[in-house]
């Protein structure tokens, strides 16, 4: 049986009792633990592989579409750098209706130089990706590696590559 005591560290950080724990939960910022954890969705940018496509214009497109912040909970430029912009156990914006049990992962690029749709991903795009994805499979075992264009209902065709090498590779 494990004690739970607080201060406990929930999504990367501390939460000082058990009602902001709730609060945190029930305002619908935080998953309900790792087991609500259901899939790992891969996205791209769909931008263009020869521009660039920087945070600050993610974090702005993302704002206009009314995001409060980044929907993603990591993001892998072309040159292998990744950033964070949620919590783990933060609800993301990145899968209408899946939102509150998925990762959201995004690589930059998903479209050639003329606009049209393919896996741009540089090595160190596929490198990062590889081992961001072996941490989270650490992290949540049971969750389903997948492309955001294998979810139900979703008509893109992003992540402009697919995603069965991973969905198979740690299971």
């Amino acid at each position: 049986m494990t004690q739970e005591t607080f201060p406990m560290i929930v999504g990367g950080e501390e939460t000082l009792n058990e009602r902001t724990l709730l609060t945190q939960v029930e305002s619908g910022l935080m998953m309900n633990g790792a087991d609500s954890v259901r899939f790992i969705v891969i996205h791209c940018s769909a931008t263009q592989s020869d521009r660039d496509y920087t945070v600050e214009q993610l974090l702005r497109d993302h704002k206009v579409r009314g995001f409060r912040t980044i929907g993603y909970h990591f993001y892998i430029r072309r040159s292998g750098i990744v950033t964070q912009h949620r919590r783990l156990l933060e609800v993301g914006a990145h899968v209408r209706g899946l939102n509150r049990c998925s990762i959201g992962i995004c690589y930059e690029g998903g479209l050639d130089e003329s606009g049209k749709t393919a896996d741009t991903r540089t090595s160190e795009q596929k490198e990062r990706l590889r081992e961001l994805l072996w941490k989270l499979h650490t992290l949540f075992p049971h969750a389903l590696i997948v492309g955001h264009r294998d979810l139900p209902g979703v008509k893109k065709v992003c992540p402009c590559f697919s995603c069965d090498e991973y969905r198979y590779l740690f299971h």
